[in-house]
């Protein structure tokens, strides 16, 4: 009777400590709060400003490496983050679009620039020199290389396909995986800007 009792105050003890742990954030991307990597860049964007993650504090970023000439993956995921941009309403402006290229031999900042203005014009873009890309990609983790075409100028880039999402204060927060729809990505955005 006594074992059952103190059971009972066992299972109340710890239902109530339960009780007072906030909840944590269901998220439909990885949740990577707290990595030890992807902490940050300085480059400069397609506009010739020089610029930092720590630039967009106050804002969600979302960080995606990819190229002008990729045929799929980038075009659709910079399409899904304009979509995220939309569906947010007026909190649309307290979403910031990034994008690394992984081609800088060929992805000038006019052409950055108008592949951004497909998309949304408020989405920045960065062509580092290749010393600069293979060091952003190594801390970001970001695998990309480069795959001869049939002349010197047909070739194409494989690379990660994910997005890095950061929240309002610069910390790195969420992975996105190619694919996971502007919906989802909505309402992770959504739960950062709270």
């Amino acid at each position: 009777m006594l074992n059952r009792r103190i059971l009972g105050l066992v299972m109340l003890a710890c239902s109530l400590l339960l009780a007072c742990t906030p909840d944590k954030p269901s998220f439909k991307s990885i949740d990577i709060t707290g990595a030890d990597y992807a902490k940050g860049f300085t480059l400069t964007d397609q506009h010739g400003k020089e610029r930092s993650l720590s630039d967009f504090k106050g804002k969600v970023a979302v960080l995606f490496f990819g190229y002008t000439q990729c045929p799929d993956v980038c075009p659709t995921s910079m399409t899904e983050l304009a979509e995220v941009k939309r569906l947010l309403g007026s909190d649309g402006e307290r979403l910031q679009g990034l994008f690394i290229t992984v081609d800088p031999a060929r992805d000038t900042p006019e052409l950055l620039k108008a592949y951004m203005a497909n998309f949304d014009p408020s989405f920045l873009a960065f062509s580092p020199t290749p010393e600069q890309l293979s060091e952003v990609a190594k801390h970001y983790k970001v695998y990309y290389k480069k795959v001869d075409g049939k002349t010197p100028t047909s070739y194409t880039m494989d690379h990660s396909a994910g997005s890095y999402v950061y929240d309002t204060q610069g910390q790195l927060r969420l992975y996105s995986r190619y694919g996971s729809g502007a919906q989802a990505l909505a309402e992770d955005v959504r739960i950062l800007l709270k």
